[in-house]
């Protein structure tokens, strides 16, 4: 079987892209000319440049492939240019869908995100199925998500083989970016995270989440979502399983909401002036205001989903950081 997937060389792409190969698929991998490819190459994939903005390069590149992985995102919680997330997310996840219609594909499987479903304030774990709407997408990520996640139900809805996966907060190795998770990690790690924001996430281990794609593709319904997770943490809670895996300090002061969210905002100004990311992403302070908890029981039930412990992604986390010279500080 010959399979086209983007985003090949991010964090899931790369773990979805090693179990394909070990299945002794067929690779065929967009790429941009600047991404670093060694890995990719090692497993033996065929790289094609292109561009998800570009759809004639896509419809080039995805020609004669039997399933579709649309991985590849702008995931950043603040970009100078707002218009350039949507044209890669909302746009980009367009041109991929139009492409595998015309071109026959037998089934695609959209990597979509739990940030484009619902989140609460009180903790409650939230399902695909519960109620949101654009106007409460916190950020231009959630929201292009949002849109490029209402793109894939319509072309489903209009008999195209669209199967859409919503990955939690995924941990493990080779996050070489990082993730924004990654670099909380990272940054823990080299003694930067004093406090903690009282708010949750759920965390999943990044081989589950690439597992689940996998699963996706054989036994997922066109047009449902499946959300790929599995423990819900509050950020002390998560903090302090790393402690106990580094045996550095866990942060013990719970940052206030409404300074932080000051601070946010001047830090979003001064970006603006200077084109750098701010300190405090503000983003990232709005989002913290509600639990980001999930059940995913769907995936369990239609996909055969199956979760390892989130300690061992976490231990596994801890040692690549440190194998790959990310932590600057001599630790323990």
């Amino acid at each position: 079987m010959r399979i086209f997937i983007t985003g090949a060389t991010g964090f899931i792409g790369y773990h979805v892209t090693r179990l394909l190969r070990e299945q002794q698929c067929d690779i065929r991998a967009l790429v941009r000319p600047t991404s670093e490819v060694a890995e990719l190459i090692t497993l033996g994939v065929e790289l094609i440049e292109g561009d998800l903005r570009d759809s004639g390069s896509v419809r080039h590149a995805m020609a004669g492939c039997d399933q579709v992985y649309h991985l590849a995102a702008d995931y950043r919680l603040w970009v100078p240019d707002s218009d350039e997330m949507y044209r890669i997310n909302v746009q980009g996840t367009r041109n991929i869908l139009m492409a595998a219609r015309d071109s026959g594909v037998k089934k695609i499987v959209y990597t979509s995100s739990v940030g484009a479903l619902a989140t609460t304030r009180d903790g409650q774990a939230m399902t695909e199925e519960s109620p949101v709407r654009l106007e409460e997408m916190v950020g231009h990520y959630k929201r292009s998500k949002f849109l490029a996640q209402e793109e894939a139900l319509k072309f489903a809805a209009k008999g195209v083989p669209v199967v859409i996966v919503n990955p939690s907060t995924p941990v493990g190795p080779m996050d070489r970016k990082p993730t924004p998770t990654g670099q909380m990690i990272v940054d823990f790690l080299n003694r930067k995270i004093p406090a903690f924001l009282d708010t949750g996430l759920n965390f999943v281990d990044v081989t589950d989440v690439a597992r689940g794609h996998l699963l996706a593709a054989e036994y997922g319904r066109h047009g449902e979502k499946y959300i790929l997770g599995n423990v819900n943490l509050s950020l002390k809670d998560f903090f302090e399983m790393l402690a106990d895996i580094t045996h550095l300090p866990a942060p013990r002061f719970r940052l206030p909401y409404y300074p932080l969210l000051a601070g946010g905002w001047f830090c979003e100004h001064l970006s603006r002036v200077t084109g750098k990311p701010p300190l405090i992403p503000l983003t990232g302070v709005r989002m913290a205001r509600k639990y980001m908890y999930f059940d995913c029981s769907k995936a369990v039930r239609e996909l055969h989903y199956t979760m390892q412990p989130v300690r061992g992604a976490l231990e596994a986390a801890v040692e690549w950081f440190r194998t790959n010279g990310y932590i600057k500080k001599v630790q323990p």
